[in-house]
């Protein structure tokens, strides 16, 4: 990396230190390639929702012999998410079939596992981690994107790059700078988050989506805690909050009467956080030096949990094509489309899927007591239930996977 400290000159520049950007510097470093990431906050430590390491994510992680390090981060693991019906039956663990076991995944804290890619990201000496650089403008020439501009405490600064990459998530500064409209479709619901602790009473596989009534249960194993999403019908909020808390209190026990002991523990409103959930795309992830990936890309919805794997294998695919000929100072227009045409289709068919798992909520408001037809037809029948596990599992058909490089060396162990 040259430069002075107002202007730094690298060969690839991510926006954006979610999984998607640490992720892809990483892979980049471990190439050789010079690479800088700019994250807009501080650090890392942010109440993150999505937490779900996917079998493809540890996949990779086992690849870049980071697992038992990941594993002795504090962890929940999952192989299902069961469907949880109002007449208390539950959908059926899965089992092995035809020689093949269950797929494990793992809940961990978000920010221990970025903390955990970027430590390992700074053991190359071609790895540059700015953090709190706000990026607010694209250094283009001749129509093409050759860096960012980005304000930090200290003034605002510039970074050159061959490649410009904006990771920065659903609200991606870079997408809106750089002029790429995404196209959204439509949600039907927002979620309320809040967290209540474990008990030992609790019952196996207390986790899962809680069906009936007019709202919907999710519940999230988060280790000493459950993380609890209470889905309702988008635009909802107002008439919830005048409500108020004691409704959500005894709505929530009503669909998961073990949490009734430890309702007493949601006081305040400010417990609680509102997502406005969104999805979409967008029709071309790429300019002249600059792609999107990851939620930037393509807003994926909280239906299955897949947001973080999405983004991953975007990652991974894009340092398989753009990392060596980045390396080798050369650049080619057709690899950035190479990116979008390997991973839209996968991409667009788990869309496709979330729209007919979400909930059907009626004007007035009350969700179908039973799970739409696509839902149970996803969760039971063995004919689809391989298309769906690849989907949601594996970001694909099959996970990415890291091709051979010659890797250079960290700088200490």
């Amino acid at each position: 990396m040259t430069g002075n400290q107002d202007s730094l000159d690298v060969e690839c520049c991510i926006a954006g230190g979610g999984p998607a950007g640490v992720v892809l510097a990483l892979l980049l470093a471990r190439q050789g390639v010079e690479v800088a990431l700019l994250e807009a906050h501080q650090d890392f430590n942010r109440d993150f929702r999505g937490d779900t390491v996917h079998p493809s994510t540890v996949s990779l992680i086992e690849h870049l012999g980071l697992l038992d390090r990941l594993l002795e981060l504090p962890h929940a693991t999952f192989i299902d998410f069961p469907l949880h019906y109002p007449d208390g039956r539950v959908s059926p663990a899965p089992t092995t079939t035809r020689g093949k076991k269950p797929l494990q995944s793992y809940q961990i804290q978000q920010n221990l596992f970025l903390d955990l890619l970027a430590r390992e990201a700074s053991r190359f000496p071609s790895f540059h981690l700015i953090m709190g650089a706000r990026v607010d403008g694209l250094i283009e020439q001749d129509g093409t994107v050759c860096g960012v501009r980005y304000t930090a405490r200290n003034g605002t600064h510039t970074v050159k790059a061959a490649l410009t990459v904006g990771a920065d998530g659903r609200f991606s500064r870079v997408r809106q700078l750089a002029g790429m409209p995404l196209r959204p479709s439509s949600e039907p619901m927002d979620v309320l988050w809040l967290r209540l602790p474990r008990a030992a009473t609790d019952p196996e596989r207390a986790h899962g989506l809680y069906m009936g009534g007019d709202r919907l249960l999710v519940v999230m194993d988060r280790g000493d805690a459950w993380q609890i999403g209470y889905v309702f019908a988008k635009g909802a909020y107002q008439r919830l909050r005048a409500a108020g808390l004691e409704a959500v209190r005894q709505s929530i026990a009503d669909r998961a009467p073990w949490l009734a002991d430890r309702m007493d523990q949601l006081r305040d409103w400010q417990q609680t956080s509102l997502l406005s959930v969104e999805a979409g795309r967008v029709e071309r992830w790429y300019r002249p030096g600059l792609i999107l990936i990851g939620d930037a890309a393509h807003v994926m919805s909280p239906v299955g949990g897949v947001g973080i794997n999405y983004a991953i294998q975007d990652a991974i695919a894009t340092s398989n094509i753009v990392g060596p000929r980045l390396r080798q100072g050369t650049r080619c227009a057709s690899d950035l489309w190479a990116i979008q045409r390997r991973r839209e289709l996968p991409t667009r068919l788990m869309q496709i899927l979330q729209a007919g798992m979400r909930p059907r909520f009626a004007e007035s408001g009350p969700v179908v007591t039973r799970p739409p037809v696509l839902l149970r037809w996803a969760m039971e029948s063995p004919p689809v239930t391989d298309l769906r596990d690849r989907l949601i599992a594996f970001g694909g058909w099959r996970p990415e996977r890291v091709r051979p490089t010659g890797a250079q060396l960290p700088t200490s162990n």
